[in-house]
């Protein structure tokens, strides 16, 4: 699959320049490289995420393995891999991580391409200077600062303890690196948000810390997820609502649909105790146990209160798995 040609290019004020930074910028940029899958129809995410998908990705290791956010590859069976220099190569998909939203590709061709060092998001305070680097080199960089550093809860069943939050917004943010002051990688780009500033509003980008990966990687390269019981998926896509907790969306065949849960409830109880917000809403599901739990939810449907047991299931289940050709 050949690149796509993009004419777009950030304004010169708004790119990094190499002599405002103490490392070697364009070599830090150019482990960004394009990332594009191909998802077959009949995925269970096509229908949420598409069947063609493109983003970046970060070359973390010598052996040219590939770090990205993993939605880009989720039940991918292709992936291509072009670099700043114009090296094009397979990849394949080794890992997918449903609790940080990490994924990893392997090469099946050389990139050329060094890796960037990892470093620690902690070291990264709110305030500080930074680089989001899409593929492309120094047209699609963006000089960024730090906004904020917190608790982020995303609709389908996501929680991170603490995201990092830089603005403006990169357009192009999935799988982009996020560039610390000493030239090591601190995350990874994942959404773009809004946030309310004082009077106003802020275009932002969502990006999980590095952090996460490090006690997980071993087991991602040699089992494909981390050696530990997967959490309770109830597949359903909830929001807040003022003060209200509402299901907006159920994932087709999912537990949640089964038990018979409905678009508009409003989730008043999970596992005998009121949840005060969507974070923790999915942690008091997730203290169920491990996949497979029942989960007891109440919630309120047209005036009256529904007492509602979920089986809940491993998400994996449900998602195509990768193969080598």
């Amino acid at each position: 699959m050949a690149e796509k040609k993009t004419d777009w290019a950030f304004p010169a004020e708004m790119r990094p320049r190499p002599e405002d930074w103490r490392f070697d910028l364009e070599a830090a940029l150019d482990s960004v490289v394009l990332l594009r899958s191909e998802i077959p129809e009949d995925a269970f995410t096509a229908s949420l995420l598409g069947t063609e998908r493109a983003g970046n990705g970060i070359v973390i290791r010598e052996d040219g393995l590939v770090l990205t956010i993993g939605y880009l590859i989720t039940e991918a069976s292709t992936i291509w891999l072009t670099t700043n220099k114009g090296a094009v190569a397979g990849g394949f998909p080794v890992a997918y991580d449903q609790a940080s939203g990490f994924g990893l590709v392997q090469p099946l061709g050389p990139l050329g391409v060094k890796p960037i060092a990892r470093g620690t998001a902690a070291s990264c305070q709110v305030g500080a200077n930074v680089v989001v680097a899409g593929h492309g080199g120094r047209a699609h960089a963006l000089k960024a600062t730090v906004f904020a550093k917190r608790e982020f809860a995303g609709y389908w069943e996501y929680v991170l303890d603490e995201a990092v939050f830089t603005a403006p917004a990169h357009p192009q943010w999935g799988g982009s690196a996020l560039i610390g002051a000493d030239g090591k990688l601190l995350g990874v780009g994942s959404l773009l948000v809004q946030e309310k500033i004082d009077a106003g509003t802020i275009q932002g980008n969502m990006i999980v810390p590095i952090d996460l990966l490090e006690p997980i990687l071993d087991d991602l390269l040699k089992l494909g997820r981390p050696d530990r019981p997967a959490r309770p998926w109830l597949g359903l896509y909830a929001t807040e609502a003022g003060a209200k907790l509402v299901i907006a969306g159920l994932a087709p065949g999912g537990p949640a649909e089964r038990a018979g849960l409905q678009v508009g409830d409003i989730v008043v109880e999970a596992s005998g105790a009121k949840p005060s917000t969507l974070a923790d809403l999915f942690r008091r599901i997730w203290a169920a146990g491990s996949a497979g739990a029942q989960v007891r939810l109440k919630v309120v449907r047209e005036g009256k209160f529904v007492d509602v047991k979920v089986v809940s299931a491993d998400r994996t289940d449900f998602l195509k798995k990768p193969h080598l050709h």
